[in-house]
């Protein structure tokens, strides 16, 4: 599948990037609107990836400590290498910032996706949102 991808601000993309996070963690997981939405947004890089027709599919934000969030891929858009892009450029970003250490919480189902990348498991399983979740951590060389 060809697609796109672009670091962007939620400023400048807000409309798409909450489309993505709303169809995916509030309407597919069921997780709560007031667990979904905070104040970090503004303080984050987001990436979005869009498809051929310009059309949001899939997001991730990342603080400026180097924690990964809120990684969404639509449903039909799943397994083509969409959220691995992403992951590579929230990777690449972190080291051209001289960001040495990325961290993320990862629900259980994703933890071998993750794992595929260079992240381990760094804690006990705990519950986000109704959700199992691990934290996982990555050292950058730069």
């Amino acid at each position: 599948m060809d697609f796109k991808l672009l670091q962007t601000s939620w400023n400048d993309k807000q409309q798409a990037l909450s489309y993505i996070r709303s169809e995916v963690f509030i309407r597919e997981q069921q997780v709560p609107a007031e667990l979904e939405w905070d104040d970090e947004d503004q303080n984050c890089i987001h990436i979005l990836a869009t498809d051929i027709d310009d059309q949001p599919v899939a997001t991730a934000r990342m603080k400026p400590d180097g924690h990964i969030g809120r990684m969404a891929v639509l449903r039909a858009f799943r397994n083509q290498g969409i959220g691995s892009a992403i992951l590579n450029k929230l990777t690449d970003i972190a080291k051209q910032q001289k960001i040495n250490k990325l961290y993320l919480h990862a629900q259980t189902s994703a933890i071998n996706f993750y794992a595929q990348h260079g992240f381990a498991i760094c804690s006990n399983e705990f519950m986000d949102a109704g959700i199992p979740h691990r934290t996982m951590e990555k050292i950058l060389p730069y």
